[in-house]
């Protein structure tokens, strides 16, 4: 992603090519949920195959060079209500929240600025953290009677006292003082179970995968031929009551999870361990096709560290430079120190012991946790947004950059015209061709429009048949990025696309 492209660039084409569409778009969708179209579906198993081979098929060798034991599950989403009172969920997950008394927009105290004049006359404008120069400029010449600005200061509303609420004028009003106190808001969805709507019956949609990971501890232990260190993954949907789903798929309210929890002796090199998984992490993420300019390591303060993360080695975000935020960061995976907290708590809570015995030594431990908590959705974001290329010597003007790894379709068989043999010999093709890897077989449309749609999608490869093909059986391969074309003999396609969908 060299230049920075609009958001609503990048989410045109993700409906109009059949990447991502609105939850119930006929009826006019839903807030904060989507719907993953042919393309996109491809697309987001592709990274979810990649992260499951990368993490459990193939994981790292440990710190003395050994490889490493990870395991998967694959758990229930609506779990014991008491497993999210342990993991502190109930109590403490939530975000202090308020709301706009004339549009009965609900907004996350933590996510608005304000704009307070210098000189201490007039209102005060609140926006979102993420507004675009554009926005606030134009709401400065309605509302702030013609100064720019530079006569302003930038705050974040939590350094607001409660007092001068009455001269702020919210995000999406004109009115000072339709802004109420924040107040504390749990962002776990519920449900409940059976016949009977009470609080006996209320369960909880999962706001994170790890927790049933923890809860499946002794299982793993019990069952499975690990031994510590080792560790156990899971891919999975997750839910969260947010208040202001935006930017796209980045902030919902269904979203997908990549985690995986390693345990290890706490008297194991935590750091060394810690650097390990922080470095692999990140070393992956470049290698299904984001660039290290756009990746950027986020250490967590001790303010802002996780309740469980208090003590330890600390915690970093991999963060992406998403078009919403550019040129700043945004997390795209977390790697945490857990410590001991998790299932610490949930022996408390269940009374079952959580310790590992070292058969050595016959000592018994709590083990130390270590986490990596990647976003899928996210990952499939950051990846659009990554491939999207500006060219403006190509039909669609744009092409995907799509790492061939991850591509939905690897190649693409186009007839030059639907008669003379060209199509048989396509289809003939194409069923060789399918069952290696995706391709797709286009024979409708001018060539050239053919192209320009293969180009939107990020298909590496355009094999053309045309008259020649008949005469003496080879065909054109254009090459995505550099539109590049070379006869190849049809008995050597194959070859040709798997050999060259190695290249990074």
């Amino acid at each position: 992603m060299s230049a920075i492209i609009p958001m609503k660039d990048i989410v045109s084409l993700c409906k109009r090519r059949g990447f991502i569409f609105p939850a119930s778009d006929i009826y006019g969708g839903v807030n904060g949920f989507w719907d993953y179209g042919p393309l996109g579906t491809e697309l987001k198993n592709n990274i979810r195959d990649l992260w499951w081979k990368s993490m459990v098929i193939t994981p790292p060798l440990g710190l003395d060079g050994a490889p490493l034991q990870i395991v998967g599950v694959d758990t229930a989403i609506i779990q014991n209500p008491t497993l999210w009172k342990a993991s502190g969920h109930v109590d403490g997950f939530s975000d202090p929240m308020l709301d706009c008394r004339e549009t009965k927009l609900r907004y996350r105290e933590d996510k608005l600025i304000v704009l307070k004049s210098k000189d201490g006359q007039g209102h005060a404008l609140v926006f979102h953290e993420d507004a675009e120069q554009d926005t606030i400029d134009a709401r400065l010449k309605k509302l702030a009677r013609g100064k720019s600005s530079a006569d302003f200061e930038t705050v974040s509303l939590p350094e607001i006292d409660l007092s001068e609420y009455s001269n702020l004028i919210g995000p999406d009003t004109k009115k000072a003082g339709t802004l109420t106190e924040p107040k504390e808001f749990n962002l776990m969805l519920h449900t409940y179970l059976g016949a009977a709507a009470g609080e006996d019956n209320k369960a909880y949609l999962r706001p994170e995968t790890c927790g049933s990971i923890f809860t499946n501890f002794k299982n793993i232990v019990d069952t499975s031929r690990v031994r510590i260190p080792f560790g156990i993954a899971q891919i999975g949907k997750s839910f969260r009551n947010e208040v202001t789903p935006r930017n796209f798929i980045f902030r919902s309210r269904e979203f997908e999870q990549m985690e995986m929890q390693f345990f290890c002796d706490p008297k194991d090199d935590i750091k060394g361990w810690f650097d390990l998984w922080k470095n692999y992490r990140k070393e992956w993420w470049l290698s299904i096709g984001l660039s290290d300019e756009n990746l950027n390591f986020h250490e967590h303060t001790q303010d802002d560290l996780a309740h469980y993360a208090k003590e330890g080695v600390g915690a970093y975000d991999i963060e992406y430079k998403y078009p919403f935020i550019a040129p700043g960061f945004d997390e795209l995976e977390g790697i945490h120190d857990r410590s001991q907290f998790d299932l610490s708590q949930h022996e408390k809570f269940s009374s079952k012991k959580m310790q590992y015995q070292n058969l050595q030594t016959n000592e018994w431990y709590t083990p130390y946790v270590l986490e990596t908590s990647a976003g899928l959705t996210r990952g499939v974001l950051a990846v659009l947004c990554e491939a999207y290329t500006i060219d403006e010597n190509r039909p669609s003007g744009m092409y995907m950059n799509c790492h061939p790894s991850i591509a939905p379709k690897k190649a693409a068989i186009l007839p030059l015209v639907a008669k003379d043999g060209q199509p048989e010999i396509a289809q003939k093709l194409y069923m060789e061709m399918r069952e290696h890897m995706p391709v797709d077989l286009d024979i409708k449309q001018n060539i050239g429009k053919r192209y320009a749609r293969q180009d939107e999608i990020g298909t590496p490869f355009c094999i053309t048949i045309d008259p020649q093909t008949r005469e003496d059986q080879t065909v054109t391969i254009r090459e995505r990025n550099t539109m590049a074309q070379k006869r190849v003999h049809l008995d050597q396609v194959l070859g040709y696309v798997q050999g060259n969908l190695k290249y990074s």
